[in-house]
């Protein structure tokens, strides 16, 4: 009419308009917060640290660095109650540690987890006992997150406590490792209690 838009037009225009801006700034606001939690996911996660000699396991009192076989620690925010000291839960294996956090779950969750790379580690099988026993490494560069690695459960290799949960960071260094050694392979999230107690 007159060379004026209609009230349909313009509506449409508006319309339009306000959906694509609010479309695109959506779309910034989320990908924002995507990229914000994991950087703060991770500014939030303490670094691993070397476990030192004399230090007792958490779950178990065995001294850790005396024993073969894979370690681990948690951090938990409230560690001055959990541990009666502002540290990290530190472990003589990853039976322990998956133990560990199994009890204390109701509680209290870590906020990081960490256990021995088999894949970041130049490791040994000493063959000399009743069974193959897994070096044990206890330096900082020596964990990856529990949730990054492959386990393999229940081969013919013994740790700390016998039956041994080993992690890979590279899952096929996991599966070259079930190949000669047996076990089962497990990811972080497939670990139970009822798998913990058929290790015992």
């Amino acid at each position: 009419m007159d060379g004026f838009p209609s009230n349909n037009d313009a509506d449409r225009g508006v319309s339009r308009r306000t959906v694509l801006v609010g479309s695109a700034l959506t779309g910034l606001t989320a990908l924002a917060g995507c990229l914000g939690g994991e950087e703060d996911a991770e500014a939030d996660a303490p670094d691993p640290i070397t476990i030192k000699a004399g230090t007792s396991c958490d779950n178990c009192t065995m001294a850790i660095v005396d024993y073969p076989g894979p370690v681990g620690e948690s951090f938990y925010d409230d560690a001055e109650k959990l541990l009666g000291d502002d540290r990290p839960a530190q472990f003589c294996s990853t039976r322990c540690t998956y133990a560990f956090t199994f009890d204390h779950e109701e509680d209290s969750a870590p906020i990081a987890t960490y256990v021995t790379d088999y894949s970041s580690v130049d490791y040994e099988i000493d063959t000399g006992g009743d069974a193959p026993e897994i070096s044990s490494h206890v330096d900082a560069g020596s964990f990856a997150p529990a949730a990054d690695l492959t386990f393999v459960v229940d081969s013919e290799v013994e740790g700390a406590m016998g039956a041994s949960m080993i992690g890979f960071g590279d899952p096929d260094d996991a599966a070259a490792f079930q190949d000669e050694y047996g076990g089962d392979r497990y990811e972080h999230e497939d670990v139970t209690q009822e798998l913990l107690m058929s290790l015992m």
